[in-house]
C-alpha cells in the first residue's frame, strides 16, 4: 500500500505550510469550493488532452473526473492537517487504465493539468489564509513546492503501478499467445476440449477462414541464435502485416520466426471466394528487409491443418534465396521438391551402381554427369548437348558408353537418364538451406 508517508519531501512542505500559518485555516477557504474547482478541473484536463475525448470507452471521462475530485480532496486533507493514510485510488486507477491499454502519457499530461490548476487555486487560498506575519513570497514557494511535490508523489505511484500491471498483463498475453501457437503448430484433437477452448476464445475456429504459415529466418543463420535478433525479425514481420486485413500470429520457433496468418475465406456461403491468404500475404513479406529469407505455405482451409503448411513453410523457406527472398511453397519446381524431399527419405534405397558411377565421375573431373545434363537439356539430341559442352558429337557418344560400363544403364534412353539424372541429384549438394 502507497502512503503519502512515504514521500519525505511532501511530508517537508507541509510542515513550511504550517509554519507560515496556512495549515489549517487554508481548509476552510478551499472547501467552499472545491466542488467548482473540480468541475472545472475536469473540464481542463478533457480540452487539453485529445486522448480522453478520442477515446471510445465510455468510462473512461467518467472514471477520470472521479479519480480527480479523489486527487483534490486528498490535496485538501493534506492541507488541513489531516494524515492521508494510502494512495491506492491512483494505483487502482493506473492498473484499469492500464487494463484498457490507455496512453500513460495522456495520465500524466492530465497531472500536469492539476499541478497548474492546484497550484493557482491553492496558492490564493493560502495567501488568505497565512499569518499577517508571513513573508508572502514564501508562502509562495512553498504552496509551490506542496503542489510539485502531492502531484509528483501521485505521478510516481501512477507510473510506477502503470508500469508493473502492463508488464504483468504482457506476460499473460506472451503466454497466452504460446500456448496457442504451440496448440495450433503442433496440431491438436477436436476432442480436446482445453485446446477447443482456448481456440474458440482466440477466434481461431470462426468458419470460412483460410490460413497459411509463413517461416522466417536471417540470410546469416548464426544470427537468429541472437534471442534480440531473433525478435527483431519477428518485430520486422508483425510491422509488415500490420494495417493490413489479415490476421497474424507471430513467434520465435526453434531458431526461427513463425507466423500463422489468417484470413477470411469468402463473406458467406453465397459469396465468390476471396483471393488466397498466402496470395495476400506475399506482397506483405516482401516489404521484410533484405536480410531476411522466407518460405511461405499454401493455404490449408482449417486450423487442423496449420502443422502441414508448417511442413510446407519449412521446405519452401530451404528454397529461398538473395534473388527470391520469400518463396512460396506453390512456385517451387516439382523435380526439384522431389529431390529435396529424396535426399531425406531415400538416401538407404540409392541403386547400388551410383557410387561405382560417382567415383568414375570424380575421376573423369565431373565430365560424365556434366554430359548426363546437357543431353537431357538438350532434349536427349547428342548434337546439340555436345554444341552446349563445346565437344565433337563423338565424345558425347564416348562418355555415354562410359557412363554404361560403370552402372549398366544405357544413358541413351528415357527411363535410364531419368533414373540417373535423379539419383545424381539425391546426393548432389543441396541449395544453401535445404537440408
Amino acid at each position: 500500500m502507497a502512503i503519502f508517508a512515504e514521500f519525505d519531501a511532501l511530508r517537508a512542505t507541509l510542515d513550511a505550510l504550517r509554519g507560515h500559518g496556512v495549515i489549517p485555516g487554508v481548509a476552510e477557504r478551499l472547501g467552499s469550493d472545491r466542488e467548482d474547482f473540480t468541475t472545472d478541473l475536469g473540464a481542463t484536463v478533457i480540452d487539453e488532452v485529445a486522448a480522453y475525448k478520442e477515446s471510445g470507452n465510455p468510462e473512461v471521462i467518467p472514471e477520470l473526473e472521479a479519480h480527480l475530485d479523489e486527487a483534490v480532496r486528498q490535496a485538501c486533507q493534506l492541507l488541513a492537517g489531516e494524515r492521508v493514510q494510502d494512495l491506492d485510488f491512483v494505483a487502482d486507477h493506473a492498473r484499469r487504465r492500464a487494463a484498457q491499454k490507455f496512453p500513460l502519457d495522456a495520465i500524466l499530461h492530465a497531472y500536469r493539468c492539476l499541478h497548474r490548476n492546484l497550484s493557482r487555486w491553492v496558492r490564493d487560498a493560502a495567501l488568505e489564509a497565512a499569518d499577517e506575519s508571513a513573508q508572502l513570497r514564501r508562502v509562495v514557494a512553498a504552496v509551490t513546492d506542496f503542489t510539485v511535490e502531492f502531484t509528483g508523489a501521485l505521478g510516481t505511484v501512477l507510473t510506477s503501478e502503470y508500469v508493473a500491471h502492463t508488464r504483468v498483463l504482457a506476460e499473460a498475453e506472451g503466454d497466452r499467445r504460446t500456448r496457442l501457437m504451440d496448440t495450433l503448430l503442433s496440431g491438436y484433437d477436436e476432442s480436446d476440449q482445453i485446446a477447443a477452448r482456448l481456440l474458440r476464445r482466440a477466434g481461431y475456429l470462426e468458419q470460412r477462414q483460410s490460413y497459411c504459415i509463413a517461416v522466417a529466418r536471417s540470410v546469416n543463420p548464426q544470427e537468429m541464435e541472437n534471442p534480440a535478433r531473433a525478435q527483431r525479425m519477428a518485430d520486422a514481420l508483425t510491422d509488415v502485416l500490420t494495417g493490413s486485413p489479415l490476421r497474424y500470429l507471430v513467434g520465435v520457433r526453434d531458431n526461427h520466426v513463425v507466423a500463422i496468418v489468417s484470413g477470411t475465406r469468402r463473406l458467406s456461403g453465397w459469396t465468390a471466394p476471396q483471393s488466397l491468404i498466402a496470395e495476400r500475404a506475399y506482397p506483405l513479406l516482401r516489404l521484410v528487409g533484405p536480410a531476411a529469407l522466407i518460405g511461405l505455405s499454401n493455404d490449408v482451409p482449417s486450423t487442423s491443418h496449420i502443422p502441414r503448411a508448417a511442413s510446407e513453410a519449412r521446405l519452401a523457406l530451404g528454397f529461398a534465396d538473395v534473388a527470391n527472398r520469400v518463396m512460396p511453397y506453390s512456385e517451387i519446381p516439382f523435380r526439384r521438391m522431389l529431390v529435396t524431399q529424396a535426399r531425406v527419405s531415400v538416401l538407404s534405397a540409392l541403386p547400388a551402381w551410383l557410387d561405382t558411377f560417382l567415383k568414375g565421375d570424380s575421376k573423369a573431373r565431373g565430365t560424365l554427369s556434366a554430359t548426363l545434363r546437357a543431353y537431357a537439356d538438350a532434349d536427349m539430341k547428342a548434337l546439340r548437348a555436345a554444341e552446349a559442352l563445346g565437344i565433337h558429337p563423338n565424345t558425347i557418344y564416348a562418355r555415354m558408353r562410359r557412363i554404361r560400363e560403370l552402372t549398366g544403364l544405357d544413358p541413351l534412353s528415357y527411363h535410364a537418364l531419368t533414373e540417373m539424372l535423379l539419383a545424381t541429384e539425391c546426393v548432389a549438394d543441396p541449395p544453401a538451406g535445404v537440408k
